[in-house]
């Protein structure tokens, strides 16, 4: 997960990490998931941010696509919103369906945002957040800490190369 923090802040900047999650794998005949969501700040369109950012992220790290949507894998990065836009594309689709289906991905979220309002709807995520069912979430609090010190540092290292450019 570091690693990945770490990709990512070379192509966005990243402004929050929410606490990661143990969770039951979807299906839960395959070990636990860690999940948790990273806000960016990008100019990037959704599709270069998905298919040119997170997908090759997902590649340096292991990760090997095939036709079973849920096969085990070593890394799984979503493009869950992106600012107020709403995009109904076969391959890309934004708000994620997960924010709506999956009460981990919205609970991560609402940490980072309490009165997010999803795009395209009136429906705030808090209300819809509270009609999901719950599912067992275990806190990482070590793993959260991690991330969010190698963001500090990928920020450190970035701002010492711009003064060194300048």
């Amino acid at each position: 997960m570091c690693e990945a923090v770490r990709l990512l802040a070379r192509r966005c900047r990243v402004v929050a990490i929410s606490t990661f999650y143990r969770t039951e794998a979807i299906p839960p005949t395959q070990p636990p998931f860690i999940d948790g969501v990273v806000a960016l700040e990008t100019d990037l369109s959704p599709r270069e941010l998905k298919l040119g950012v997170l997908r090759e992220i997902e590649e340096r790290l292991g990760r090997v696509r095939t036709s079973d949507r849920n096969a085990p894998r070593p890394i799984d990065c979503d493009l869950l919103l992106l600012g107020d836009r709403v995009v109904r594309e076969p391959d890309l689709v934004l708000p994620s369906p997960d924010v709506l289906e999956r009460s981990f991905v919205a609970q991560a979220l609402l940490e980072l945002d309490r009165s997010l309002t999803l795009p395209g709807s009136r429906t705030t995520l808090a209300d819809a957040a509270a009609r999901m069912p719950r599912r067992p979430m275990e806190a990482l609090p070590e793993l959260t800490s991690a991330l969010r010190r190698e963001l500090e540092e990928a920020e450190d290292e970035s701002r010492t190369h711009r003064r060194a450019r300048s």
